[in-house]
């Protein structure tokens, strides 16, 4: 590992609340930088997608002025949680994205001066902060950027784009998880944009090869179990082919591990849930992922290919090569380097032949635990890579 300097301070903008039950890579990275000694201050997102006039997004506001007037609290060592209070659709009227600043930047400026703290490392993963990033008078500035947010249903594409290229033209640091993101940055931010896919926890959902009983609610599905976990999000996921593969191969056990989003009620999922052969089981804790992937028999990542999963790395990739299985997956660009590692198909009928090939030689696809591959995509080795980047150690990432 790199030599870090322990004690430094970083201001993380998120664009998702500390308490999603998906932790993402903003999650892990805060854990991580926390675990090095960096007291990080964890900033909720600020709403990126348009609000609506419904009961959910209604109740989505009132929940944000509930939890923007709470104090700024420790919620694991070394990290502190501040919940924005702002108005929405700020990012749309000057008037109110300039208050919105004000009471942000008016709350982090506390936080900082009662740690002493000065020139604080600004870890960004959307861009509608610069203004008050710069009043921050930062150490650094690091734009993480991991999805392509603009291309998320009822966002303001045109405002984010704009965004994010005055931030893009000013960040010390730009880092990616996907080439397609990579080639979005760099146009603007040039040599300042480092690529480093995804990565995941390669020990904990290592324990998934443990021999070990499976939760009961999947010893109940019968043989093969082909698994895959995390969200249920309509415009990322294809349910219309896995729908027609559950239907050729009846004898298959499609097992979904997840529900759908806040505010999703998808026909497609509920048609899948009727059939005998599809089981969704819902939400499961971080913590008991790899007991249900140690009863799988193959993981699938079924994507869409579209504007939003072209610029997607799936954290789940590393997580199931890390557990042993074999992987089934839709062409996603972000995949593509690691096509050695995993089978592509781009059809119902490619997928069930890719199914068939890998029941046949169920461990023909495993690694071992310690495979270079593994080892080089672990949250430690890929925050060693950055941080040695932002202190001018290294090149970090690779350039294209």
């Amino acid at each position: 590992m790199t030599a870090d300097p322990i004690g430094g301070d970083v201001v993380l903008f998120s664009s998702a609340d500390w308490g999603d039950r998906y932790w993402t890579n903003k999650q892990h990275t805060a854990v991580r930088l926390a675990a090095r000694g960096y007291r990080v201050l964890y900033v909720e997102s600020v709403g990126i997608r348009r609000p609506g006039l419904n009961a959910l997004d209604l109740r989505r506001i009132v929940g944000r002025l509930r939890s923007g007037l709470a104090p700024i609290r420790e919620v694991s060592k070394n990290i502190w949680l501040l919940s924005p209070l702002t108005i929405p659709v700020g990012h749309r009227y000057a008037f109110v994205g300039a208050l919105n600043r004000w009471l942000l930047q008016s709350r982090i400026g506390r936080w900082l001066k009662r740690r002493g703290a000065t020139r604080p490392i600004v870890w960004t993963y959307h861009p509608y902060m610069l203004a008050l990033a710069e009043a921050l008078k930062p150490g650094a500035v690091v734009y993480h950027s991991v999805d392509d947010l603009g291309a998320i249903p009822n966002v303001d594409h045109a405002a984010y784009d704009a965004a994010e290229k005055k931030l893009l033209q000013c960040a010390d640091h730009v880092f990616v998880t996907s080439r397609a993101l990579y080639d979005r940055c760099v146009a603007t931010a040039g040599a300042r944009t480092h690529y480093f896919n995804n990565v995941a926890d390669i020990d904990h959902f290592g324990s998934a090869r443990d021999v070990a009983a499976v939760p009961g609610d999947l010893e109940a599905i019968p043989h093969p179990r082909l698994m895959y976990i995390g969200a249920l999000s309509d415009f990322k996921l294809d349910f219309t082919m896995i729908a027609e593969i559950a239907e050729a191969r009846p004898e298959w056990h499609f097992v979904f591990i997840g529900d759908e989003r806040e505010g999703q009620h998808s026909e497609d999922i509920a048609r899948l849930a009727q059939r005998p052969n599809a089981h969704f089981l819902g939400w499961r804790a971080y913590a008991a992922l790899p007991d249900y992937l140690r009863g799988a028999d193959v993981a699938l990542l079924p994507q869409q290919i579209n504007d939003y999963t072209r610029s997607m790395f799936p954290m789940k990739f590393f997580e199931y090569l890390a557990a042993g299985l074999p992987i089934v997956a839709t062409p996603l660009p972000a995949l593509a380097e690691f096509a050695g590692y995993h089978h592509v198909a781009a059809s119902a009928a490619a997928f069930i032949a890719a199914v068939e090939k890998v029941l046949q030689s169920p461990s023909a696809d495993r690694l071992p635990l310690d495979h270079p591959i593994l080892r080089a995509n672990s949250w430690d080795a890929r925050l060693d890579g950055m941080l040695a980047t932002i202190n001018g150690q290294a090149a970090g990432g690779t350039a294209g």
